[in-house]
């Protein structure tokens, strides 16, 4: 590190890419905590009594603050306005935050203690703790995301960013696999410990970081014209850009398909496919793996092949299978699951390594972090009402008996129908992914173009 640091860091391959491992490091273990609850839907049911809805109800939570109150859009501001180091070290205390309020509403509020507003405390203090954590996660993962276009400009901005989204979803693969086991080996509240611990470290990964991107800002202060400031007044240019709405709304109906999933894919494992509840979470984890190698193998084609937009159009595609081999009534054997849940990883590494270093084609860097920000805000309407309509979805229309897990009896769920909601969300994406490779034809941003 010393070597890297003597010479030119805004010039230093080295550099750049030490700072990426760095802030993916960071956003990693956010990633963790944004699924550690996840696979344990059956275990907050038999210890803690939550139904589906308020399982749905907890995961919707993650949108509360950032979709009504405008925290993503306010963040992305902030994060043009005051930089990467000040915005990336608040959403890290913010984290910090928001994992320890859902630690104690775990740990230390009885599920009996009574209920605020018709939602039990319990429940309303984890969601509360899942909202502001939510702000700090989002708003995190736009800056880190402003990052790598700022340090990789012109040179392997989509296998970085691939390589940035590939350990992200390490993250929650280690949630999947690891949560389950640290619940039963300990208690259902000591995944969300283990969370706030590894998120300290990666705070502090994130402060090393703001050293270099101290130097870094120092070499290239001369270089950088008042053009290049933000001002409010330039939002303009991303909220009357076509190209960047198609992008914001296919990243909802995408991901709408894929994170809420996995909320509610260990349930299915256990539902459908007769996996034991310690090993179902196991099989999901397959997506997150899958990608650490295929996002930056996709990133890395199209930086220097292109063909961005129909590089999501195939992920769109594969992702309307995967839901519909779900909710058809054959073949239900893990080994089956697992297959599919291995093209789930394929389309979920396809369309993430275009679209993210396709919006530095369409908006100026000055304005990058506002125009990630609008979009994760779009993302997450998505993130924050379809678990909520999944678990209400289970409750009333897909209960059909119950069946025994460790000794006590939980209710059995038919997935067909949320399986065939999501496919329809894979559709909607499918749909935006061709309007925008015409629209891309029409207005010239080199979408289909190499990054290189």
């Amino acid at each position: 590190m010393t070597e890297i640091i003597q010479k030119r860091i805004s010039e230093s391959k080295g550099a750049r890419w030490a700072t990426l491992i760095i802030v993916s490091f960071t956003m990693m273990w956010g990633y963790f905590l944004t699924d550690a609850l996840s696979p344990l839907m059956t275990m907050l049911e038999d210890q803690m009594h939550w139904s589906s809805s308020e399982f749905g109800l907890f995961n919707s939570a993650y949108s509360w603050f950032n979709v009504y109150l405008f925290m993503l859009v306010l963040g992305g501001i902030v994060l043009d306005k005051m930089g990467i180091r000040f915005t990336g070290i608040v959403t890290c205390l913010l984290m910090l935050a928001g994992s320890l309020a859902k630690y104690y509403a775990i740990e230390f509020i009885s599920p009996d203690a009574g209920t605020v507003f018709g939602i039990r405390s319990q429940v309303l203090v984890a969601c509360i703790g899942h909202a502001v954590f939510a702000v700090g996660v989002e708003n995190c993962c736009t800056t880190v995301s402003k990052v790598i276009a700022k340090w990789f400009q012109g040179k392997e901005m989509a296998t970085a960013l691939g390589i940035q989204v590939a350990l992200a979803r390490i993250g929650t693969a280690a949630a999947l696999v690891v949560s389950p086991i640290v619940a039963k080996r300990i208690s259902v509240s000591a995944p969300i410990l283990l969370s706030s611990l590894l998120l300290t470290i990666g705070f502090l990964a994130y402060l090393v970081f703001c050293v270099l991107d101290r130097k870094f800002d120092a070499e290239v202060a001369d270089t950088i014209s008042t053009d290049d400031t933000f001002k409010v007044k330039d939002l303009k240019q991303i909220v009357t850009n076509r190209g960047f709405w198609l992008i914001a709304f296919m990243c909802l109906m995408f991901y709408s398909a894929v994170f809420p999933f996995l909320k509610f894919a260990t349930s299915l494992m256990e539902n459908k496919y007769g996996v034991e509840s310690g090993l179902a979470g196991l099989i999901p984890s397959l997506i997150p793996f899958g990608n650490l190698i295929m996002t930056p193998l996709f990133g890395g084609i199209y930086d220097r092949k292109g063909k961005g937009a129909t590089i999501m159009i195939i992920g769109s595609v594969l992702l309307i299978l995967v839901h519909v081999l779900f909710a058809l009534p054959v073949l239900n054997y893990w080994w089956f699951a697992s297959a599919v849940m291995i093209l789930l990883g394929v389309a979920f590494s396809l369309v993430p390594s275009a679209m993210w270093p396709s919006v530095p084609k369409i908006i100026p860097l000055k304005l990058l972090g506002s125009a990630y920000a609008l979009i994760f805000y779009v993302q997450n309407i998505g993130l924050g009402l379809v678990p909520l309509f999944i678990g209400k979805v289970l409750d009333n229309y897909c209960k059909v008996g119950t069946r025994i897990v460790d000794g006590a009896q939980v209710t059995q769920y038919d997935y067909t129908l949320p399986m065939c909601i999501f496919a329809l969300f894979g559709v909607a994406a499918l749909l935006l992914a061709l309007r925008l490779k015409a629209v891309d034809r029409k207005e010239g941003y080199g979408l289909e173009k190499p990054n290189i």
